[in-house]
């Protein structure tokens, strides 16, 4: 596994791959690396012959100040982790300065997917996302990327910005990875306070346990009780929980809208912020 912190040298290591016919995967990440995200690049790994790994904290994804300042970056012991679990070709770690340059204006079309749950709550998060993920395919040309499903609104995001710049790629959606109580693992676990450690499982639990109510309760009264559900715990309080279309983000009335339903939450635990989200139907 080799470091590559250029655009240069990252695009001369892949073109070589690709004359090689490799196919490529790129596993995007902005670090701080969990089981998560290992099982997205071993993934990667099984499917592709030449996998990349970006780790990069991407500022114009951030619409708070301190949190870009106290995101963690842990680049040796992330290093560590991927070479030590996984077959990955290459890390790509760049400054800031190398990726931007110059400021990013571009401003993408995110009608219906960005705007909406986290969009609504973060203004400007996903625009940054598309400004980064759309220069780390320019300089890869993957042939998949690989992300995870517990940002469910993200990937919509990703996917809308794949199909209106017409990239020539696979996004690969890969399975939620939890702790044994089922608590999403998120390097914003480590943030929580034991009792709020204890606490968070509920959320899953409640999620999982919607999926029976929904044979005799519609979307919204779905809705009203997980709110309710998760609400009755004293250290969680919901943000926001929707239940959608999985692919325009649409919000469903009536199971009947679509073949593919998932809720998603976000949920204050102290001072922290979960997500999570479920499948009711696919």
């Amino acid at each position: 596994m080799t470091i590559v912190n250029t655009v240069d040298e990252l695009k001369s290591r892949v073109a070589e791959a690709i004359a090689a016919g490799q196919t490529i995967g790129l596993v995007p990440t902005m670090g701080a690396l969990h089981e998560g995200h290992l099982s997205l690049v071993q993934r990667a790994c099984s499917e592709c012959d030449f996998v990349v790994v970006s780790i990069f904290v991407n500022p114009t994804q951030f619409n708070n100040p301190e949190d870009l300042r106290t995101y963690p970056r842990t680049l040796s012991a992330d290093v560590a982790l991927l070479s030590g679990s996984t077959d990955a070709d290459i890390v790509f770690a760049p400054t800031a300065e190398e990726i931007y340059p110059t400021p990013d204006t571009r401003q993408f079309d995110l009608t219906g997917v960005g705007e909406v749950m986290e969009g609504k709550q973060r203004p400007g998060h996903f625009n940054g996302v598309c400004q980064i993920v759309s220069k780390l395919f320019a300089y890869v040309s993957p042939t998949r990327a690989y992300f995870g499903e517990k940002d469910f609104q993200q990937i919509a995001v990703i996917k809308k910005m794949v199909h209106d710049l017409d990239f020539k790629l696979q996004i690969v959606d890969c399975p939620i990875v939890r702790h044994a109580d089922g608590l999403a693992v998120s390097s914003r676990n480590a943030l929580l306070t034991p009792e709020h450690r204890a606490a968070a499982p509920h959320i899953h639990a409640v999620l999982q346990a919607s999926i029976d109510w929904m044979k005799n309760l519609s979307p919204d009264e779905v809705t009203a009780r997980v709110v309710k559900e998760i609400d009755d715990n004293k250290l969680l309080k919901v943000e926001y929980y929707e239940i959608v279309d999985g692919l325009s983000l649409r919000h469903l009335s009536s199971w009947d809208e679509t073949s593919y339903a998932v809720g998603c939450v976000t949920v204050q635990a102290g001072n922290v912020r979960l997500i999570d989200n479920i499948i009711y139907k696919k």
